[in-house]
């Protein structure tokens, strides 16, 4: 357990145990936290594999702003904010394509180079003698403040101001390796589609939810109840269905989530599942062991498989799941509007059953129809309402706090502490009393 000692920023609607519900409500704040939290986050942009080719590109939205991520060069993938300098268009407003040898406006033809430098102008003889060249317009495309490729996982930061990448995310990138080693030659690629859930929440409750292991016992009872009856009765040695296996390890109750394990880390990143998880019992391979083991070593290989975490969270934006190969991308759109996207990853060289565990499990649990997200969604939504509730503007996250608990940066707990979620209010009130440069000039 490590701990600081630092005068940190406090926000009056963050205490040590408890949050005001403006967190979840009050539009002005969304606003605003769309520049202080996350302009200065490092957010999950794309994943390398989306862009295989050079010119290749893909568009989304991230707080607001439009981003076109582009491969720039076979070892180089650039991020822009999808604008023409001229008149404000957006360059590209496909989900992906390729661009080919030059970016160009489809309103005046305004071209630019990979690198987003200017290329050519429609009667550039009109530009003559004017300030074009020296003005921000004449300047080219304007690149993120800050990009970063980590094992082809893309990350953006909005703003100029906030931590390095290296400072930002520290040891939770692990989570990442646990991924990517799964490949015997530690390559991922994006495969079988995203499914896409969008609810009348606000982004903050399902991030509180992916680390919530109270929840499932009571939220859940239907979908697992109807499973162990199901399964019930079958011969121990009876072949297991895979989303049997995946949804059978729902109906264990509290004790058996809470020994799961949980350790925090600075930022808000959290790993759920230290010591196990519902995914942990999956079939073994033994052809595919003996295929990493050459690859990373007999070590390395058992504290990749071995370690198979229920919810590792690189807040705000993404939670991994290194068995199965998914992850959720959460995409905050109103305060009370929140896209959560489900990936499936392949492992490169490695057995096909892995990407079948990951959709499998991304449509059992993360789809609009599945038969798990429905209820946490219903849950969201409810809460959402609640909160406007006369009376009571405060909601707790007492569950095992202590006294002097904020002062540690990194520390393992059990998983039923809410820790994990008051681990991640004090990393969005640090940013959020904070103001910007920019607030201050």
């Amino acid at each position: 357990m490590s701990a600081v000692s630092p005068d940190l920023p406090r926000h009056p609607l963050v205490h040590d145990d408890r949050v005001h519900r403006d967190l979840y409500t009050d539009p002005a704040l969304f606003a605003q936290e769309r520049q202080r939290f996350f302009g200065r986050a490092w957010l999950f942009a794309g994943h390398g594999s989306q862009m295989p080719q050079v010119g290749d590109y893909v568009t989304l939205e991230l707080s607001g702003q439009p981003i076109l991520l582009l491969r720039e060069a076979p070892d180089r993938i650039q991020a822009f904010f999808n604008r023409c300098a001229h008149k404000g268009a957006q360059l590209y407003t496909q989900a992906h394509g390729n661009v080919g040898k030059m970016m160009r406006c489809p309103y005046h033809a305004w071209s630019y180079r990979l690198d987003g430098q200017p290329l050519a102008r429609p009667l550039k003889e009109g530009y003559v003698g004017t300030a074009l060249d020296a003005s921000p317009n004449g300047q080219g495309l304007t690149r993120l403040p800050g990009v970063h490729v980590y094992r082809d996982f893309v990350f953006v930061r909005l703003s100029p101001e906030g931590l390095d990448f290296e400072a930002y995310w520290g040891d939770a990138l692990q989570a990442i390796d646990n991924m990517v080693d799964r490949s015997p030659v530690g390559r991922l690629e994006v495969t079988g589609g995203v499914l896409r859930n969008t609810m009348a929440c606000n982004w903050k409750m399902y991030l509180e939810n992916i680390n919530d292991t109270v929840h499932p016992v009571s939220a859940h009872e239907s979908a697992s109840s109807v499973a162990r009856q199901l399964w019930q009765g079958q011969p121990n040695d009876a072949p297991m269905p895979m989303a049997m296996a995946q949804i059978l390890p729902f109906a264990n109750g509290y004790d058996y989530f809470d020994r799961m394990g949980a350790r925090i880390y600075p930022q808000g990143h959290s790993l759920l599942g230290v010591n196990f998880s519902i995914h942990s019992a999956y079939a073994e391979l033994p052809e595919y062991q003996a295929a990493l083991e050459a690859a990373w070593g007999v070590e390395r290989t058992q504290a990749v498989l071995q370690r198979s975490p229920q919810n590792a969270v690189l807040y705000p934006s993404i939670a991994l799941k290194g068995s199965p190969l998914s992850m959720r991308v959460i995409r905050p759109l109103a305060v009370d509007r929140t896209l959560v996207e489900a990936w499936s990853f392949r492992a490169v060289g490695a057995p096909d059953v892995l990407l079948e565990r990951a959709m499998t499990y991304n449509r059992l649990v993360f789809s609009p129809m599945s038969v798990v997200a429905h209820d946490d969604v219903h849950l969201f939504e409810s809460i959402q309402q609640g909160l406007h509730a006369q009376g009571q503007p405060w909601v707790s996250l007492h569950r095992n706090h202590q006294a002097g608990e904020s002062e540690h940066t990194r520390a393992d707990t059990n998983s039923a502490n809410e820790w994990l979620m008051r681990n991640q209010y004090r990393a969005w009130a640090q940013a959020m009393a904070q103001p910007l440069a920019s607030e201050l000039a």
